[in-house]
């Protein structure tokens, strides 16, 4: 199995289109930091949310189910504090 990996510090559209979410890393998180990831082709939050608002921690390995989470639309992720983070997708 192989991924494609991005690595992020600030809101940002991952992917546009058809994606499979395979796993998060946190690397560094501060400053109240917060993570939420939509199912959306664009920069917006009115989309679909695969998973809600969560507090980071700091060397953290979230890994999905072998099949992932699927989104239609894209990836957009939503950052807030101070968060360094790794996203693994299809």
């Amino acid at each position: 199995m192989s991924a494609t990996y991005e690595r992020i510090t600030a809101t940002h559209q991952i992917k546009v289109g058809f994606t499979v979410l395979k796993g998060i890393f946190i690397s560094a998180a501060s400053a109240t930091p917060t993570i939420t990831i939509y199912d959306s082709g664009t920069a917006s939050t009115g989309d679909p949310i695969i998973i809600g608002v969560f507090t980071p921690a700091a060397a953290t390995n979230h890994t999905f189910t072998a099949n992932g989470i699927t989104a239609s639309k894209g990836l957009y992720v939503v950052i807030s504090g101070t968060v360094a983070a790794t996203l693994f997708f299809e």
